[in-house]
């Protein structure tokens, strides 16, 4: 796989604690923020807290919470064990073994892996686009202009088609832009543009990407596409919300009619 940023996210230096002589800032960062990810799945958790970097009363209430639920020992101590523990959806979207064989199912399980494991951003130090899962996507970037529907695509084909050991960069730049990946598409003639597959259904397949059309070199958000009903695409896309926003806060299963939007399709065919 060419995108590994997300192992970092897996990892602590060294053991956190409150008043702990080995506490590290960002250490206690990725902490706060793994607490505040498991609050959004079990709001009743209480594990939310801030991400400031500070072990105070709060994190060390947050982490025996979380313990308490994992039936663990409440000592508000975070080693590696139970980092571990705190990251374990990451791991799993990006580790548990792939059954399919073919590429377009490997793409569409990949990214039901990633759906299934809650992906969502954060807000951190006044900065939206933040958290681990937008570094894991973005290559360890994050941040208010770190935009990163691509870089979910992307990180999911890119986990796909490495299972059978060919690479995405072959059909497309390694890039955050839809525009790169959409002028890519018409250089080499894999992009089909709207008007053109209203006209011929046949030319969208689950495992391709979607791409959404602001003018005809503009595109403005991307996901992968895993089934085709009728005048009806089904799609797992990031950084979207309920409403298909192009800067929403996770990852959802949506469904678009594209008879009647300007969404144009980015064939994997060659990978095939």
């Amino acid at each position: 796989m060419k995108k590994t940023a997300y192992k970092k996210e897996l990892v602590i230096r060294n053991t956190q604690q409150r008043n702990g002589s080995s506490n590290s800032r960002k250490e206690v960062r990725k902490i706060q923020s793994w607490l505040t990810l498991f609050s959004i799945q079990h709001p009743s958790s209480g594990t939310a807290t801030s991400i400031d970097g500070d072990f105070g009363p709060a994190t060390e209430r947050a982490v025996k919470n979380f313990q308490r639920i994992k039936g663990l020992s409440e000592n508000g101590v975070v080693d590696q064990g139970l980092f571990s523990e705190l990251s374990a959806n990451l791991k799993d979207a990006f580790e548990r073994p792939l059954q399919s064989t073919d590429v377009r199912s490997l793409i569409a399980e990949v990214a039901e892996n990633h759906l299934q494991n809650h992906p969502f951003e954060l807000v951190i130090n006044r900065q939206s686009n933040s958290g681990p899962w937008v570094r894991s996507y973005m290559d360890g970037g994050d941040g208010e202009d770190f935009f990163w529907c691509m870089g979910f695509a992307q990180t999911i084909l890119d986990q796909a088609v490495s299972h059978v050991g060919k690479r995405f960069t072959s059909l497309m730049p390694s890039t955050f832009s839809c525009d790169s990946v959409g002028n890519a598409g018409i250089a080499r003639g894999l992009l089909s543009k709207n008007k053109k597959i209203r006209r011929n259904s046949d030319l969208v397949k689950p495992g391709d990407l979607f791409l959404i059309e602001s003018s005809p070199l503009d595109w403005t958000h991307t996901g992968i596409i895993t089934s085709i009903q009728g005048d009806v695409i089904e799609t797992i896309e990031g950084n979207t919300n309920f409403q298909g926003s192009r800067n929403g806060v996770t990852v959802r299963k949506r469904m678009r009619n594209y008879m009647r939007s300007r969404i144009d399709v980015f064939s994997i065919e060659p990978l095939t």
